[in-house]
């Protein structure tokens, strides 16, 4: 009898396959368990040294073949295995006489403790260092680490949740699915679901049930996931797999009148940059530069920040590039930048208030972007992440002008921001709208809480609310441009909507152009308007997305 598990879709499409369940973790040691016989603390001491350099190293070199946001996740786990704090207390204990596989289970444990008490986006770290710890023993053990199951066949990989370093090494071609009974739409699951193409459900609780060989089918449109599956999923699969192929993206995004939208990519890096040029991206909507900084010490040179920006702006010559200054703090910290203490880092320092913790780092960056962009022939704009005020986004654009870059924007993620888009602009060029953090502070949701998951939607009707109230305030500031850079600019349907409020360029992930553009193109900009208006009139988000999706037929053609 089938039995059906009810979570967030973050990934579309709809499969039916065979379960494999996430291998049970690494066993814990005994507490406090003795030195080896033989073996001294500075021996044992140089064993955990040895195995976490290790573990950094591995984790360092799935980063260097990986690319985006798989890359970005890597490279922090990597820095999380070599964590000085983490390594000092470990030592610490091993000179007591404990062993290298106790200490490091203990301090990480001590250290994921404070984490999870902090809440929202430190707790997300919390599980990062637990999984590092094992990694770190299994070296220790000589076992394998934890990681994805081996199959000769297919399978529909069902977990707790995912931690960052296995989300980041999923192979599409064996991975037909994944569904998880934590995590939220923003989770790294559903974040690296997206850029694989996976479909995938999320924060479904009770598919804790599942075991390995189980059939199953998975709705990453719905929310699904339906055990034993009948003929009612075996069609929806088999519609969804002779679903049309998609059109190659044109590099020229607009909808059926000829309204143009320009569609632009999300990139962490140069070799970002070139695949979503070849996907077609007609610009860069959002240059993540964290990349450049993750997994140091110190504040990276001048030259190396110049370098790392100009492989991005070679990539797209003669096109836009908007790089986003530095989004330190809360899920990305820095250990010369932000302070780990903070009680609730998520509303605490970071992005651009980091300028008043540590004067000259924002200055120094953006001079390194200027050199880059007169190097090269890419059209170069900068933009702050975190601006709440409208005399930040003056301070911003006055400080990007006298580095010699000659349009300045700002980031409108806080529901302040956008309600004061107007001011905002009236000191700067344009704004771009971050949605993933706009909707967590506009429904006071931590992005990464899976119970949480039906309020941190894009589709809250509050949420578009801000974005119509941003692109009301550019129209009044003399129509400055608007653009969108979440996640929520890589659902067709969404996108539609979002054109639909007034928003004049979407940027998405390199495998969301083909799909938003298609549907894009079914519909003229008074439809837009109309469906628009339907989500705004919604009282949830379900109800918005439903009531939209209705009216979008290609949805189901291309199978989105």
């Amino acid at each position: 009898m089938s039995q059906a598990f009810t979570g967030v879709g973050v990934s579309a499409g709809r499969v039916i396959g065979s379960v494999r369940r996430m291998p049970e973790p690494i066993l814990p040691p005994a507490d406090g368990a003795p030195l080896p016989a033989g073996s001294s603390p500075e021996a044992e001491a140089e064993r955990l040294a040895a195995a976490a350099q290790a573990v950094a190293a591995q984790l360092k070199e799935r980063a260097a073949q990986a690319t985006g946001d798989a890359q970005a996740v890597l490279k922090a786990t990597a820095l999380m295995a070599s964590d000085r704090t983490l390594l000092k207390s470990a030592t610490k204990l091993v000179a007591s006489g404990t062993c290298a596989e106790s200490a490091i289970w203990e301090a990480a444990d001590a250290v994921a403790t404070q984490l999870s008490a902090l809440g929202g986006y430190m707790a997300e770290r919390a599980g990062d260092v637990l999984d590092v710890r094992a990694r770190i023993v299994a070296q220790l053990r000589g076992v394998p680490a934890p990681g994805i199951p081996d199959s000769d066949e297919p399978f529909i990989l069902a977990a707790v949740d995912l931690a960052p370093a296995d989300t980041a090494t999923l192979d599409p071609a064996k991975v037909l699915a994944l569904v998880t009974s934590d995590g939220g739409p923003q989770s790294h699951t559903a974040i690296i679901a997206r850029s694989l193409g996976l479909p995938a459900v999320v924060a479904a609780p009770g598919t804790t049930a599942l075991a390995d060989g189980d059939q199953v089918f998975v709705d990453g449109i719905d929310g699904l996931v339906i055990a034993d599956p009948g003929a009612a999923e075996e069609h929806l699969a088999a519609t969804y797999a002779n679903r049309e192929e998609l059109p190659e993206f044109s590099g020229n995004g607009q909808l059926s009148d000829g309204h143009h939208v320009p569609l632009l990519a999300n990139v962490g890096s140069g070799v970002d940059a070139q695949l979503a040029a070849a996907a077609g991206a007609e610009g860069v909507g959002l240059l993540r530069t964290e990349f450049c900084f993750l997994g140091k010490d110190k504040e990276p040179t001048r030259e190396e920040q110049v370098e790392a920006y100009g492989a991005v702006f070679a990539a797209f010559g003669g096109r836009k590039v908007v790089v986003r200054t530095l989004d330190a703090g809360a899920d990305k910290p820095l250990p010369f930048l932000t302070d780990a203490s903070e009680p609730n880092p998520a509303l605490g320092v970071r992005g651009y208030r980091t300028t008043l913790a540590s004067p000259g780092v924002l200055e120094r960056q953006l001079e390194a972007i200027a050199q880059a962009a007169s190097e090269h022939q890419a059209e170069v704009w900068v933009m702050a992440p975190m601006i709440s005020i409208p005399s930040e986004a003056q301070q911003f654009a006055q400080l990007a002008k006298a580095a010699g870059l000659a349009t300045a924007g700002t980031m409108i993620e806080v529901p302040s921001a956008a309600m004061l888009s107007g001011q905002i602009l009236q000191r700067c060029d344009f704004v771009s709208i971050g949605t993933n953090d706009l909707t967590q502070y506009t429904m006071a949701a931590d992005r990464q809480l899976g119970a949480l998951a039906e309020l941190n939607d894009p589709w809250q009707p509050a949420v578009l609310h801000m974005v119509a109230a941003t692109a009301a305030g550019a129209k009044a500031a003399g129509g400055k441009p608007v653009g969108v850079c979440g996640e929520a600019a890589a659902d067709p349907a969404l996108a539609v909507v979002l054109v639909g409020l007034g928003v004049s360029t979407l940027s998405m992930n390199k495998r969301a152009l083909a799909p938003v553009a298609a549907v894009l193109r079914t519909v003229d900009l008074a439809t837009a308007q109309r469906l628009a208006q339907l989500a705004l009139d919604a009282e949830s988000a379900e109800a918005a997305r439903s009531a939209v999706r209705a009216q979008l037929g290609e949805l189901d053609r291309f199978g989105l």
